[in-house]
């Protein structure tokens, strides 16, 4: 078999579904690179790792091996960049591993290059307090070094390594009290008190304490019988930070069991782990987001999230089991189940399962509500299955807290397609803006499509037109909960679920339809598409050059692109990754044939004539991998798509982008590699 046949047949295994099998060939073939993208599909990040060194991709290699949580492989990916790449290269790369959560990784690369500063704050983000003070020594600010043992310790202050760690600084740099009271919690039977006897013997005689260094010669003398040479010896020099696994290993809070990585954000990251004393498996959330000054507002989120879990105590809620303030982390009970937007992807579901998962999170959101707590981002995402199939509602990150007379502004928080009306303009969430978000999760469930607000009483798609056993009673209940004025709706979660509560639903799934567009309305439909348009310039028939209107109900300039099958496709997966650098599904009109979608605010970089930052870049590749995890891809990230607002980076939609969703996310990752190559440090 030739070479050009191995990879013909590789890539007819991998379209259907046997990437190994396809992998296993390209190696054969030589082709590693082709091999690790296999590898990487299925999940077996080790081994793309090991390929990707094979291809002499060592920058691939190192976030396939952090991913795949394989230290060995981390650091001799680590240790090819370091000794291949050109420094500014390997720099990003160290870069771009802080933005995907993976600061201990980047700590050692950052280490590696000499660039310590950037070591110090990556070690921290790791909660490595022993290595990030190295790195801030060596980056000459042992004063930053200091401060980052000393908080470690106020977390853990049975940490003997740390204050040892924290003498041996002190005395480095002329601090021989501070010294001597570090040293001194040393507890006797500690390995790392016998090393630090010599240290603090010297610094007692270098303070004049002549009677208390003699005492602590003759400890060293009865536990070393070399302790005069020890004396004798200099004391220790800062030395350079190494990749190495963090303190501890697999375990965290010196109680669960790291079992896997289950996600990672910029700023937080979610682990499986095994409590050792309940046997129970649960998962810790980690927050992560301090890196490079960049986690003040998350670390806010994060405090709130856990003290609204802290306050409720109801079964349709994901339950606070500890928090650890060290960290800080939240451990929360394991939702065997995984979350909604995994079954919506799946067959469809019974109107009846719709609305016990409805009921569920209307339960939870009216105990939340007793409290004076809003949600304010209930999505599919934020709702867990337990073992057993319960729903739960999970991540109070962007909770309000305290009395509901007393409403915030939603601003960027929840992802647009399941904002109520009132947030997508920036007014103050209510608890009617938390019933519409659980309005929208129902009538997707019941559809198959994130539905747009109910206007006039009508849906758009209506339930009743997908299922031959729904009526228009049906869609009432539904369309309460999605009425655009926050006033039309249920008055509390409580008689929302009454309404639901109060009709027979079938037990039957579904149809599957071929074309959505195909779709038939309900018997009275809603104001035709031209009542509420306007053109936003006077040319032609009414749209400009951009295919622009105005939104005249909601004020509000709007992109309308024809719908087709690929266009709905690509518009639903941009619906649900829900990332606030990608554009806004706004609404799908099914009978007028056509998709609104927000267009970009700012200008565009080709106008703009300058690169990325690289904050800018990481937010970016946040938003692509998630868009990548929603089944889409954009395939036109360039000068064009690519605006700045604000000093935000956002993508305008890809109104012409060609080839199949794998080819476009080819795309797409060869266009972040680019942008990483001319991105521009922070000013």
């Amino acid at each position: 078999m030739t070479y050009e046949d191995l990879r013909r047949r590789a890539a007819e295994l991998a379209a259907i579904g046997q990437r190994e099998r396809g992998a296993a060939l390209l190696v054969a073939a030589g082709d590693h690179a082709g091999a690790s993208e296999l590898l990487e599909r299925v999940c077996d990040f080790a081994g793309a790792a090991r390929e990707a060194l094979a291809a002499e991709d060592p920058a691939r290699a190192a976030l396939m091996a952090a991913l795949g949580g394989d230290d060995a492989l981390a650091r001799k990916a680590l240790d090819a960049l370091v000794t291949t790449a050109p420094r500014d290269a390997a720099l990003r790369v160290a870069a771009d591993l802080v933005a995907r959560g993976f600061a201990r990784h980047a700590g050692a690369l950052f280490a590696a290059l000499g660039a310590h500063a950037a070591a110090a704050e990556a070690f921290t983000a790791a909660q490595d307090a022993r290595r990030a003070a190295e790195s801030f020594e060596l980056a000459g600010r042992p004063a930053d070094g200091a401060r980052v043992l000393e908080a470690s310790l106020r977390r853990r202050p049975g940490d003997a390594a740390a204050w040892l760690a924290l003498g041996e600084l002190l005395a480095r740099h002329g601090r021989a009290e501070a010294a001597v009271r570090a040293l001194q919690h040393l507890p006797p039977s500690s390995a790392e008190r016998a090393r630090a006897l010599p240290l603090l013997c010297r610094c007692l005689s270098a303070l004049g304490l002549e009677d208390a260094a003699r005492t602590v010669r003759d400890e060293l003398a009865q536990l070393d019988p070399r302790g005069e040479e020890a004396l004798s010896s200099p004391a220790p020099a800062a030395g350079p930070a190494v990749p190495g696994p963090a303190p501890g290993g697999p375990l965290l809070f010196g109680r669960y069991e790291t079992l896997r990585e289950v996600t990672a954000t910029p700023h937080a990251r979610v682990v499986e782990a095994r409590d050792r004393i309940t046997a129970e498996r649960v998962a810790v959330k980690i927050f992560a987001g301090a890196a490079f000054g960049a986690g003040r507002d998350a670390l806010l989120r994060f405090e709130r999230e856990a003290r609204a879990l802290a306050q409720l105590r109801h079964p349709n809620v994901v339950a606070l089991r500890a928090y650890h303030p060290e960290g800080p982390a939240m451990v929360l009970t394991w939702m065997a189940g995984g979350s909604l937007i995994e079954r919506l992807r799946g067959e469809p579901v019974a109107p009846a399962r719709a609305v016990e998962v409805a009921c569920a999170l209307l339960s939870a959101l009216g105990e939340a509500h007793r409290l004076g707590i809003l949600h304010r981002d209930v999505k599919p995402s934020n709702v867990l299955f337990d073992e057993i199939g319960t729903a739960h509602l999970a991540d109070f990150g962007a909770a309000h807290l305290g009395d509901l007379s007393t409403t915030a502004t939603a601003g960027a928080i929840g992802t647009f397609a399941y904002m109520s009306p009132e947030q997508r303009m920036g007014r103050p969430a209510t608890l009617a803006s938390d019933l519409y978000g659980v309005g929208a999760v129902l009538a997707e469930l019941l559809t198959g499509e994130p539905p747009a607000p109910a206007v006039g009483g009508q849906l758009d798609p209506a339930p009743s037109a997908i299922h031959p056993e729904l009526t228009a009673a049906h869609d009432a209940v539904v369309a309460a909960l999605l009425a655009e004025d926050p006033a039309a709706r249920p008055a509390d979660a409580f008689e929302a679920r009454r309404a639901i509560t109060a009709l027979p639903w079938p037990e039957s799934p579904r149809p599957r339809r071929a074309r959505a567009s195909a779709r038939p309305r309900s018997s009275e439909a809603p104001p035709p598409t031209a009542a509420r348009l306007a053109a936003t310039l006077e040319v032609g028939d009414g749209r400009d050059t951009e295919g622009r209107w105005r939104d005249v109900w909601l004020d509000r300039d709007v992109l309308v692109l024809p719908l087709d099958d690929a266009t709905l496709a690509r518009a639903r997966a941009f619906a649900r990754a829900g990332h606030a650098a990608l554009p806004c599904v706004l609404r799908v009109d099914l009978a007028a044939g056509e998709v609104w979608v927000a267009p970009p605010q700012g200008r565009a970089l080709a106008d703009e004539g300058r690169a990325l930052t690289r904050g800018q870049r990481a937010r970016l590749g946040e938003a692509i991998a998630a868009l990548h995890a929603a089944g889409g891809a954009h395939g036109r990230i360039d000068g064009q798509h690519l605006y700045v607002h604000d000093g935000e980076v956002v993508l305008a939609y890809p109104r012409e982008a060609e080839g199949s969703v794998e080819e476009l996310a080819a795309r797409d990752l060869a266009a972040l590699q680019e942008l990483d190559r001319n991105a521009l440090d922070e000013l």
